[in-house]
């Protein structure tokens, strides 16, 4: 409980991501991301945050909730195996960096850009309720492009829907880049930086240069980037230099990341639907054990199956989504059978799937109660994790105004 996030060299290695506070998480949102997550920390330098400035551009009528949404969520992360020892978790709001890096680039950014992004116009449809034709609102994808670029990750582990707001991000990093990246003497800096490659390694750097600009060869530009991103003797801005030089741009002080696709599992909700809170159809990770049987006794199936002895189609079923997440290959081969026979009715096939949910809700339950006795355990982990943020945002800040020349005072 007490370690401090261990530190990798450099940036190499990094992986950004963060969840808007909305309360306690359920099932979906643990195989969706978390478990993801919880996977990376071992792999990768991990900074998680708490994206609650986020949470307002949709909530903004409610930010009271928002802290106590924010403590359960945590909790949940921590009973799902996110390690505070290995991963940098933290709040977006006590970083105050992520508000003035937003600021700057808007300054940069045209409006088309963020009106493009798909989930601009399709939360609009899904949250007619709510006035979302608000600054906050159209901006809040370049918050989470600043959200990103801040700790210079290698990786954005995101799903398909979430690859445009990745794609943006690389944009305005390269916007950026090409507007401040600029140095007088650039091309002999990073001569000079290549030189500490070594002889091997910097003949190899000028080759893979040479080949992606005079030849356009598509793999010299990731090939190089490996080169330079691996190499343990380049200090960070030598390391910016390179990659700008390979790429024939200036100095890269905002690193556009590249997108980590998780494979999502189709997670149904109790009704057939995606599991979500706004549809009712969710199980909490840390829902009651006897809540959960009696809600999966009574989940939607294959329509067909009307009666015990008629046969029916798994794929058409939502629980034959639950069995492809929880069950093994023979549980798996039995439930086919069994429901295309009518050898089994609907509610033995739920039998191992419930079992292993339950036993999986069981753990999280389990882990969590020395959090949900001790709240104070929660505050002192965000308390290092937004030190440790803040150490390298105002890292990448100063870097970020001396590119601008706005470090005259």
């Amino acid at each position: 409980m007490d370690k401090e996030p261990v530190k990798t060299a450099g940036a190499s290695k990094r992986i950004v991501s963060g969840m808007r506070p909305t309360g306690g998480l359920h099932l979906g949102n643990y195989h969706g991301a978390l478990k993801n997550w919880v996977a990376l920390q071992h792999e990768h330098e991990c900074f998680f945050f708490v994206a609650d400035w986020h949470a307002l551009t949709t909530d903004y009528e409610n930010p009271a909730r928002v802290g106590d949404n924010l403590h359960e969520m945590i909790v949940d992360w921590l009973a799902a195996g996110l390690d505070a020892s290995v991963s940098t978790l933290f709040v977006q709001s006590r970083i105050p960096e992520h508000a003035e890096l937003h600021l700057l680039l808007s300054m940069i950014t045209p409006v088309p850009w963020l009106e493009r992004v798909p989930s601009y116009k399709n939360q609009q449809q899904k949250l007619k309720e709510k006035d979302l034709s608000t600054f906050g609102f159209l901006g809040y994808p370049l918050l989470q492009s600043a959200d990103i670029l801040m700790y210079k990750p290698a990786w954005v582990p995101v799903g398909e829907d979430q690859v445009a707001h990745v794609e943006l991000t690389r944009e305005v990093a390269r916007r950026f880049n090409h507007l401040y990246g600029r140095e007088a003497d650039f091309e002999r800096q990073a001569e000079r930086a290549a030189e500490r490659l070594g002889a091997a390694d910097g003949a190899s750097f000028r080759e893979l240069r040479r080949r992606h600009q005079e030849q356009g060869e598509a793999g010299a530009v990731e090939a190089g980037r490996k080169l330079i991103v691996n190499h343990a003797g380049l200090r960070l801005v030598e390391r910016e230099r390179l990659l700008g030089y390979l790429e024939g741009s200036s100095r890269s002080i905002l690193v556009p990341p590249e997108v980590l696709l998780t494979k999502t599992p189709k997670f149904p909700g109790l009704d057939g639907q995606k599991m979500s809170k706004s549809y009712g159809n969710t199980i909490a990770m840390r829902e009651d054990p006897d809540a959960v049987v009696r809600k999966l006794r009574t989940m939607q199936t294959d329509p067909a199956r009307v009666r015990r002895t008629d046969p029916g189609e798994p794929e058409k079923c939502p629980v034959w989504d639950l069995h492809k997440v929880y069950s093994d290959t023979e549980t798996q081969e039995w439930v086919q059978w069994g429901c295309r026979s009518a050898g089994i009715g609907c509610v033995e096939c739920k039998a191992p799937v419930t079992e292993r949910i339950v036993a999986e809700i069981s753990g999280f339950r389990e882990r969590a109660r020395e959090y949900e006795a001790n709240p104070g355990y929660v505050r002192d982990i965000l308390a290092r994790g937004n030190e440790r943020a803040r150490e390298v945002a105002r890292t990448t800040m100063d870097e970020v105004r001396e590119a601008m020349r706005l470090d005259y005072v």
